[in-house]
């Protein structure tokens, strides 16, 4: 059993909570600002590359600064313990590039997956030594959960390992503790490189462990900056990340730290998060410019369809259940959100409820004691979602979107008896909905990268096998894809790993045969084979064209790309004109030829009238044609202040003495205005203000406050909002206050 250390950290509290326009925010009324009027932390500092750290460290002690670890190779700096008076001196140094309190990271969870791809039709291909494809001699990184080294499907792939958690060389999953114990890390394992019943995509390729994520599946920004650190010491030649936050910004130190891993040769893949399927949901680390972000999509996939007269549902089936197999007619029942009691009259019929009180699991346990045929569960906020059963039961449950839930509840609230049939339609290639979108705040980067398999994917975990989805799954298929590219090309550097899957991946289409935007899918889905096989190579493999302003004229913005002739052979290029869009002009390259292995830098021309633009995010692609193939290359460009959340990741605890708490948030532009405003639960009244600030730079905001400043007991409103340009984003929170100065946060 592995022991539970706890460490001094600042802990991100991760609560459900609604960012933009719900039922009660626009009731939420704010005053005006202009009417309203230190204790010891975890930090992570990260010098300039010029700094001397022997130097900066004696500066530090001298201050009464404890140092905790030093990161020579994914950072350059310290993690140290002082209190929030010296952090705030110690930033004021001029050889300091960044600082920031530790926080938290989450697994990103939520077969003919590896087929789909070309996992197994690139098993006929060979390296250099006549050895197949199989990532034989490469050396994956998984940072994660841990792993189980037991599991009989990973006892060969499995290299050795560290737990960042407890500090030793044990990296097994959490086990024994209950509901604390972990999977994820296995299940990841198992979809890079399995090698027993069931395969992974590089099944002989090395995995080193390194546990960076404890009990529950959580661990701060120290531990996977260690995990990053060792697995660069430890000269691994790919590293995984299915991990991340809620934190749309490039700059948070693990994402720095991925960037710095690829410049020392090790490609970085990572999930790009689960909060779909809104754009600028994804998240940190995914939004690292030099490290691969993944997304999902669906493998081949049998998908029921609910018809209510000329009404189609789509039905999202959830693992851990049996297949929806309803072939005829069946009468529906509102189960209210799914009580025993609420169940009487569910015997014989499919039984709607919605989310919330209870779990997946006891809901649908309700509805099969109740007798029901099968269970649908809608969503409580707008949109679908999909979710996981913690037991297998013989049930059919499925999810369906809010809006289709109150629509059939609605109807069956008029009618004395509602009856539905379903339709089975096969998808694949379809984006997953919790796939998070971009693009990427401040740098306006294009993320994620690709797309790969991540619903419903069966893998290893401790003791045995499941089905698992989130973007988790997705990106370790590109992980092994990643190590298959290495065994066949050693010489490649990360970039061209990285552009041999971007320039050869697929561009896909939603069910109604419209292209996904290039923030939403990248390049499209990793196809492994066309990526061996590529005779040219074009990096960086997307372009973001930067930020136009309507007080500027016509405008050249300018992007340099390399392209690389792969074969032997010399080769002739030429670019399409992109379709014509009003406002901007091109001026690409001529047609040009390249010898054998040569490479060539060109630069792209995109002269704007901004005047003449009509949309604040604007995307394509751009194709190269050689005589052998042809090459898409997205392309972002975006007006003004786009309307990405003026703020996001708020989280709010108790402080470190017993008289404060805390409060973090992230403003990616900055903020003309920011507070945090309370309201009486009951009648929406204002209260006040916990905090406020005009022209707040961009990146983390971290505050101490004093228990004084809280209202009377009782249960608030907290409304932390953030104004720019015109636009105000909020998130709102309900905030409970106890007698004695106890804190809850309380998710909608």
């Amino acid at each position: 059993m592995k022991k539970n250390l706890f460490i001094l950290v600042i802990i991100l509290f991760l609560f459900p909570c609604t960012l933009g326009m719900s039922a009660s925010s626009s009731q939420l009324i704010v005053p005006s600002l202009d009417e309203i009027k230190t204790e010891e932390q975890v930090a992570i500092i990260v010098y300039s590359d010029d700094a001397d750290l022997q130097v900066e460290k004696e500066k530090l002690k001298a201050q009464g600064v404890a140092i905790r670890y030093i990161f020579n190779y994914a950072l350059k700096g310290f993690s140290v313990e002082a209190t929030n008076d010296k952090l705030a001196q110690i930033e004021r140094n001029q050889t300091i590039h960044h600082l920031t309190t530790v926080k938290n990271y989450t697994v990103q969870a939520e077969n003919d997956n590896i087929q789909l791809i070309g996992g197994e039709a690139i098993r006929g291909y060979f390296d250099d030594d006549n050895h197949r494809l199989t990532g034989e001699g490469v050396k994956v990184g998984v940072i994660d959960t841990g792993i189980d080294y037991r599991h009989p499907d990973l006892r060969i792939s499995y290299g050795g390992g560290k737990d960042l958690v407890d500090q030793d060389d044990d990296p097994m999953e959490t086990v024994n503790m209950g509901r604390l114990d972990t999977l994820h890390g296995t299940h990841v394992a198992g979809i890079i490189a399995a090698n027993g019943k069931v395969k992974g995509v590089a099944p002989k390729a090395e995995v080193i462990a390194y546990r960076a994520l404890g009990p529950g599946g959580s661990g701060t920004t120290e531990q996977v900056l260690q995990a990053i650190e060792q697995a660069m010491k430890d000269k691994v030649d790919v590293i995984n990340l299915s991990l991340g936050n809620n934190v749309n910004g490039p700059d948070l130190p693990i994402s720095l730290a991925l960037n710095k891993a690829v410049d020392s040769g090790i490609v970085a893949v990572t999930s790009s998060g689960n909060s779909g399927p809104g754009i600028w949901s994804v998240g940190s680390p995914g939004t690292a410019a030099k490290a691969i972000s993944v997304g999902a999509s669906t493998p081949t996939l049998k998908v029921p369809y609910l018809h209510i007269g000329k009404k189609e549902m789509k039905l999202y089936p959830m693992q851990g259940t049996i297949p929806w197999d309803l072939n005829k007619s069946f009468e529906l029942y509102n189960g209210g959100i799914g009580k025993e009691e609420q169940l009487k009259g569910a015997n014989g019929k499919v039984v709607i409820v919605e989310r919330g009180e209870l779990t997946f699991t006891e809901k649908s346990k309700n509805a099969k004691e109740a007798g029901a045929l099968a269970l649908l569960i809608y969503n409580n906020t707008p949109g679908s979602f999909m979710g996981n059963l913690e037991e297998l039961l013989d049930i059919p449950v499925v999810s369906l979107t809010k809006e289709d839930g109150e629509e059939i509840n609605q109807e069956l609230s008029q009618a004395k008896r509602l009856y539905g049939q379903t339709v089975i339609k096969e998808e694949k290639d379809i984006l997953a909905e919790f796939s998070s979108r971009g693009p990427v705040t401040s740098t306006w980067e294009i993320k994620p990268d690709v797309v790969a398999p991540g619903v419903a994917i069966n893998s290893t975990v401790p003791g045995g096998y499941t089905p698992l989805q989130g973007t988790s799954m997705a990106a370790p298929h590109v992980a092994g894809a990643a190590a298959l590219l290495i065994q066949a090309h050693p010489e490649w550097r990360p970039e061209q790993v990285k552009a041999a899957l971007m320039n050869t991946a697929l561009s896909m289409v939603n069910e109604d045969g419209t292209p996904y935007r290039t923030f939403e899918q990248g390049a499209g889905r990793i196809q492994l084979k066309e990526a061996l096989m590529t005779s040219t190579l074009i990096y960086p493999s997307s372009i973001q064209f930067g930020k136009f302003k309507l007080s500027e004229q016509h405008h050249d913005h300018v992007a340099k790309i390399t392209v690389e002739n792969t074969t032997d052979e010399k080769q002739s290029y030429a670019f399409e004109i992109p379709k014509k869009q009003k406002g901007i002009e091109w001026r690409l390259p001529l047609s040009f030829m390249l010898e054998p292995n040569e490479k060539k830098t060109i630069s792209l021309h995109m002269i704007v009238n901004p005047k003449e633009l009509t949309e604040k995010l604007a995307d394509g692609t751009i194709r190269l044609n050689s005589n052998k193939q042809t090459i898409q290359l997205p392309y972002l460009y975006v007006l003004e202040e786009p309307d990405y959340p003026r703020v996001m990741g708020f989280s709010f605890g108790k402080g470190d003495s017993k008289k404060t708490y805390r409060y973090e948030v992230y403003l990616p532009g900055g903020a003309e205005e920011f507070g945090i405003a309370l309201f009486d639960s009951t009648s929406l009244t204002f209260i006040g203000m916990l905090d406020w600030k005009k022209d707040v730079k961009k990146g983390q905001v971290e505050e101490d406050l004093v228990i004084s400043d809280l209202p009377q007991p009782g249960l608030y409103i907290a409304k932390v909002f953030a104004r720019k340009s015109g636009q105000e984003d909020w998130i709102e929170t309900r905030l409970f206050i106890g007698a004695n100065g106890e804190l809850e946060m309380i998710g909608n």
